[in-house]
């Protein structure tokens, strides 16, 4: 009765089924993993989504890219990051995830393929799945900073590249893609007909005041490239639902790409006049939540990294930017089995490694949302397990 493009197998995992005994059980959890900014202690003004009930709202006037002054607002963020990119090359999409999805329909037919970077969030492989493109991954190297494999990406892209994706910072890795990195990728896809897609959702988060230089695929004129962005983290707003493509490249490339995607958004025209009459203002405010949501990061990755002693064999992984991090602990059981004993014995929820497509074990991801008191406490438990003497079994 279904199609193959949702999973065969629905039941919870084992993760899963622990945290809900957990919580069935009335014990208190925290929650390592949390991505929803709306839940974390953020202080969010009473009239901040006051401007989605203008009364301009009420006349609905459908545009396949979104109305002109909220991608002029969209274009006038990029400049405050110091970029430039023209209003009529924004489209406005309903997500992130809905862009990805615009843009497989644009780019690939049936079997086609996108190379995705790995480690990283496992949303590609359900989105290429539904779209009926094949998503085929490469690598990211650590070497004291995480980095393009390029020669992985050279031998993943074939006939049927389509797309490569990059996600600058990386979920989880953190990881801005450097500028020397971001050439050779545009290269490789200039001369496999492919165009680049680059997730910039966490742009804003710097984790180190004085910033890593990287590269930006906004404004480049070499290849086609679609820069992704949205309020879901740059005004810590998720339930706006409010994203955006930005497009650049060869003038007459970009000029066929929009034509194109003209009809593709006209088809579902999916974005809410509210939102987009409120864009202008939640842009400008989105400033309040992302300063807060940036001191905590920021704090909390510091914490993280001055309770990772020696004495406990944990390492944090160099990051640039984003709500991540990423512990690698000594091995004494699989990632599940650790992560399952977090929940069920320490009371803290945190991802497990191969979540993200880590190559090996053993790693943790944990979100550096949370109050900065609970934040501290569940570290605390989580390198604790690793400082107590432990019985090995052989």
């Amino acid at each position: 009765m279904f199609s193959s493009r949702t999973p065969l197998d629905l039941r919870p995992n084992r993760l899963a089924r622990a945290v809900e005994e957990v919580r069935r059980s009335g014990r208190t959890l925290i929650d390592l993993t949390e991505s929803n900014p709306t839940r974390a202690g953020f202080a969010y003004a009473e009239d901040l989504l006051a401007p989605l009930s203008d009364p301009a709202a009420l006349l609905y006037e459908p545009s396949p890219f979104g109305r002109d002054e909220a991608r002029r607002a969209v274009a006038r963020e990029y400049g405050r990051r110091g970029l430039s990119v023209d209003a009529d090359r924004i489209v406005l999409t309903a997500s992130t995830s809905e862009a990805y999805a615009i843009l497989f329909k644009l780019l690939a037919d049936a079997d086609d393929e996108v190379l995705t970077p790995r480690p990283s969030y496992p949303l590609f492989d359900h989105l290429a799945r539904l779209d009926l493109v094949r998503a085929v991954p490469y690598d990211l190297e650590y070497h004291g900073r995480w980095c393009v494999d390029v020669a992985s990406l050279a031998r993943a892209a074939t006939s049927r590249t389509r797309a490569i994706l990059l996600v600058s910072p990386n979920n989880p890795t953190g990881s801005f893609v450097a500028a020397a990195d971001l050439d050779r990728v545009c290269r490789l896809a200039a001369a496999s007909g492919a165009a680049v897609i680059n997730d910039e959702v966490f742009a804003d988060y710097e984790l180190d005041a004085a910033g890593q230089p990287h590269g930006e695929t906004v404004g480049r004129s070499d290849v086609l490239t679609f820069s992704l962005g949205g309020l879901s983290k740059s005004a810590g707003l998720p339930q706006a639902k409010l994203a955006w493509i930005a497009v650049s490249g060869p003038d007459g490339v970009v000029a066929e790409t929009l034509s194109r995607l003209e009809v593709i958004c006209d088809t579902y025209l999916s974005v809410s006049t509210p939102v987009q009459v409120a864009a202008p203002a939640l842009l400008a405010r989105g400033a309040e939540i992302r300063d807060q949501i940036l001191a905590r990061v920021r704090a909390n990755y510091r914490c993280l990294v001055d309770r990772a002693t020696d004495r406990s064999g944990c390492r944090v992984l160099a990051a640039d930017a984003g709500w991540y991090a990423v512990v690698q602990v000594p091995t004494f059981e699989s990632e599940e089995d650790l992560v399952v004993d977090l929940a069920v014995s320490n009371g803290v929820l945190a991802h497990p490694g191969y979540f993200f497509d880590f190559p090996r074990e053993s790693f943790l991801v944990l979100s550096l949302l949370p109050e900065p008191s609970r934040f501290r406490a569940a570290v605390d438990r989580v390198i604790g397990r690793f400082e107590a003497p432990r019985t090995r079994t052989r």
